[in-house]
């Protein structure tokens, strides 16, 4: 079996490394700009290939990404046969860090602690009105295998919540939207929202000016999902304006944020640098090689992304 890994950052060794340890019977042929002729492999590992990899990609019976997410490759799925898989991370280490970082920004937000830092770094020794958890409710947008563990984190602390999801879901305990039909309301609702959607056609800009309208007064946005899901010219002078309280965001349209993007400049916007989930190298690792181990047995994988619907 050989393997085709590429990685932007060019750190392959670990990678190689943990594919010896784990899948010793594979052979992993590094991809890079410029190499020359690439051996024909088996099985692709990567998750933004650049253009002239897709020729390459062509060639490989399945794509594994190293994230949970597709939309950094389903803009050249037209480039990639339809009858190679391409397969996503299941999880593997990043739903509890997904949950550690929701339920962090939501506590931070409830218990009021940006403005007690403010305080802090002003001198002032104040005490705030404590926040009645019963009106404070917390929707979810995007209720896969991330978004379901970040609900069941925030389920102890006893938050109303609210899902949202392209289509219907069930969840216990928890009041469940979908469809356009049911988007108003659950953002009429949610005094926190939580963005954990796929990207794709229909959910760019999905946080415009409208629908960020639409929250309470006072509503908060924490953004783990992808940065186009947010209109940013419509985010700021809601803020301005008092009508949303502040955000979370984790990502970004353009990765790095550039440095005269005016969010740097809001105090009531947290920036953090797409670190809510990180890809934990060996546990990734051990999903792929065992779905890459399936696929050669003629098993059926799971987490295949569905090329209609983006995800």
């Amino acid at each position: 079996m050989r393997i085709l890994l590429y990685r932007a950052d060019g750190n392959t060794a670990p990678w190689i490394k943990d594919f010896a340890d784990l899948m010793p019977e594979a052979e992993v042929v590094v991809w890079r700009e410029g190499v020359g002729e690439i051996p024909a492999c088996d099985y692709a590992v990567l998750w933004t290939p650049p253009q002239s990899m897709l020729a390459d990609l062509a060639r490989v019976k399945a794509i594994f990404l190293t994230g949970a997410g597709a939309d950094a490759i389903m803009k050249y799925s037209q480039a990639i046969p339809p009858h190679i898989p391409i397969v996503r991370l299941n999880d593997a280490g990043m739903g509890m860090q997904m949950a550690e970082y929701v339920t962090h920004a939501v506590l931070r937000y409830f218990r009021r602690l940006d403005e007690y830092e403010a305080q802090a770094r002003a001198g002032a020794w104040l005490q705030l009105e404590a926040r009645d958890k019963a009106d404070f409710t917390v929707g979810v947008m995007g209720v896969g295998a991330l978004g379901t563990q970040v609900i069941e984190a925030l389920r102890p602390f006893g938050f109303p919540l609210r899902a949202w999801s392209r289509t219907a879901k069930s969840l216990a305990g928890v009041e469940c939207f979908h469809g356009e039909d049911g988007l108003d309301a659950f953002l009429g609702s949610s005094r926190v929202v939580v963005c954990m959607l796929p990207l794709t056609p229909e959910t760019v800009n999905i946080l415009s000016r409208s629908n960020m309208q639409k929250l309470p007064q006072g509503a908060y946005i924490i953004n783990v999902g992808r940065g186009p899901h947010i209109s940013d010219p419509d985010l700021l002078p809601l803020i301005k304006s008092g009508h949303i309280a502040g955000a979370t965001l984790d990502v970004f349209r353009n990765e790095p944020l550039p440095a005269p993007h005016p969010f740097w400049e809001e105090p009531r916007i947290t920036i953090t640098p797409h670190i809510s989930a990180l890809t934990l190298r060996r546990e990734s690792i051990e999903q792929m090689v065992g779905k890459m181990r399936q696929h050669a047995r003629g098993e059926q994988v799971a987490d295949v992304i569905n090329r209609e619907k983006g995800y």
